[in-house]
């Protein structure tokens, strides 16, 4: 974690996923487009990531990240989450949001390094590739001497429908990365509906076990301090020989009580009323940008 965040309390920190909601919710308005159900959902998960978890340094971000954690997104269309908790620790101005999605932005729909944002290492968004990207990052810290840092990733549920991340589930528990926490955001939801409707992923968590990897269950993955126990407790089970998953049952829209549950608002943006309604549930805690 950074040396600014590391002594903020677990109030201090739900202030700070509540702004990252508002503004979530003001990035997708302002370019009319974007994806803001899965992003909410995910806040608590970014912000103990970022602010109690990793050790990283966004005064000095490098694409080499030697000796820091690692993140990876790889259900890069929730960018606006990672976009507003990298602004919020300190990688970039907040006021840098507004220009999200828009031509010519660093912050584009789904991430990309090719204009240099700090944060950002990798393109994502093509599902189902993160994972493989994250192995080759941990066994790089392997390699490099580098036992001091882990390698995290954060995948959807849909996402698993994709057969390249099975491939990479196989390999990472074969070749026993075991500097790897990989989190699957568990909402039950993609675009085109439900997952059960559109394929059944079937007992994830049995599949996960049976792949090989170490599975821990987060069920209340909107409660920022069973979110921070969580990640505590992957992180003692790191180095262990196998690769640890957490599945984190998340709710899609969560803070704002018409977006939340179902996939209706998976790629849709607020309207002007809708973001009127959905300030009046989230307080203003750092200031807008």
């Amino acid at each position: 974690m950074t040396t600014q965040t590391e002594h903020m309390d677990t109030q201090e920190l739900e202030a700070v996923a509540q702004q990252i909601r508002r503004d979530i919710l003001r990035m997708t308005h302002g370019a009319g487009s974007g994806h803001p159900g899965g992003a909410m959902g995910c806040t608590e998960i970014l912000v103990a990531l970022y602010y109690k978890i990793m050790n990283h340094s966004p005064e000095s971000f490098d694409m080499d990240g030697s000796r820091e954690d690692l993140f990876f997104l790889s259900n890069g269309h929730i960018s606006a989450v990672l976009y507003s908790t990298l602004a919020r620790t300190g990688y970039f101005p907040a006021s840098e949001l507004k220009t999200h999605r828009m031509i010519n932005s660093r912050l584009q729909g789904h991430p990309s390094p090719a204009k240099g944002l700090p944060g950002i290492r990798i393109a994502s968004g093509s599902l189902g590739q993160g994972l493989s990207v994250a192995i080759g990052a941990a066994q790089g810290k392997k390699l490099n001497g580098d036992e001091d840092s882990q390698v995290f990733v954060l995948m959807g549920d849909g996402e698993q429908q994709e057969g390249q991340v099975w491939e990479a589930a196989m390999y990472a528990a074969h070749n026993k990365v075991d500097n790897l926490i990989a989190i699957t955001d568990f909402n039950g939801a993609q675009i085109d509906g439900m997952t059960d409707d559109i394929l059944s992923l079937g007992d994830l968590s049995a599949k996960w076990t049976a792949f090989g990897w170490d599975v821990i269950q987060l069920t209340k993955g909107n409660n920022l301090l069973q979110v921070i126990d969580t990640l505590k407790l992957a992180k003692t089970r790191s180095w262990n020989n196998k690769p640890v998953m957490i599945m984190a049952s998340t709710e899609m829209g969560y803070g704002v009580d018409f977006m939340q549950g179902g996939n209706a608002w998976h790629g849709k943006a607020p309207n002007d009323d809708q973001l009127k309604q959905a300030f009046a549930q989230l307080e203003e805690t750092l200031g807008d940008y």
